[in-house]
């Protein structure tokens, strides 16, 4: 069947109005943010015989550790890699796993995400779409010889940048959903959610800047919980 001259006119101007959106913003052209460590991977060097690489793998919450005021350091004298990118949310991480993941032949993944998905940075995204989300990059890492441990997403009260989300007994739906996971197998759980989290589901007090994100508090009290998972894994 010949395709209607009215819709190929439509689907020139659609592609046309693409290409110059992308222009406008490159941003909007690499959606996953792909270039962000393109060239960090490719300057990587491979790991060294019996070396532990352990990338891990998230959003803001990782990306700032280390990187930002009173953050603290990040695992100084240890293999690890930091490949978190701030705003990211699941479906976005995917995208990028092969990438800034599996390329880089670690022995391990640290995943930290699904709190941007409760916030909806990149638009309302149910539970099941998370969950399936990180089921695909355990299934990846498996795939491909990666031991993976599997973060609970931190506590959060409040966003402080889309107010009234009551994230709170969303984020504690999500995280019995990782244990679940873990518990059968798929991945090493790691449990950051419980020693930083109040009676209400909201950030302790005096371990954040924000209530979302961690200062070097939190994550003084994240690094001993990463490395005992990371140890467990590797075991």
């Amino acid at each position: 069947m010949k395709t209607p001259i009215s819709m190929l006119l439509v689907a020139g101007v659609t592609c046309a109005s693409a290409a110059v959106r992308a222009q406008a913003d490159p941003a909007a052209a690499d959606w996953a943010q792909l270039g962000r460590y393109a060239a960090d991977d490719a300057a990587l060097a491979p790991a060294a015989p019996g070396e532990d690489r352990v990338v891990f793998f998230g959003d803001s919450i990782t990306d700032n550790w280390g990187r930002r005021p009173d953050t603290g350091e990040f695992f100084p004298g240890k293999p690890y890699v930091n490949r978190g990118i701030s705003g990211q949310t699941t479906e976005q991480m995917v995208v990028r796993f092969r990438q800034d993941v599996v390329n880089l032949k670690p022995r391990a993944v640290v995943i930290l995400a699904g709190t941007n998905d409760v916030a909806g940075n990149t638009g309302p995204m149910t539970p099941e779409m998370t969950e399936d989300n990180l089921r695909s990059m355990v299934e990846l890492a498996k795939a491909n010889g990666i031991r993976v441990i599997l973060a609970s997403i931190l506590p959060v009260g409040d966003y402080p940048w889309r107010k009234g989300l009551q994230p709170a007994p969303k984020i504690r739906a999500l995280n019995a959903w990782i244990q679940d996971y873990c518990a059968g197998g798929a991945a090493t759980y790691l449990d950051y959610y419980t020693p930083l989290a109040d009676a209400d589901g909201a950030m302790k007090p005096g371990l954040s800047f924000d209530g979302v994100h961690p200062n070097a508090s939190g994550y003084a009290i994240m690094a001993p919980l990463a490395s005992a998972a990371v140890a467990r894994a590797l075991r």
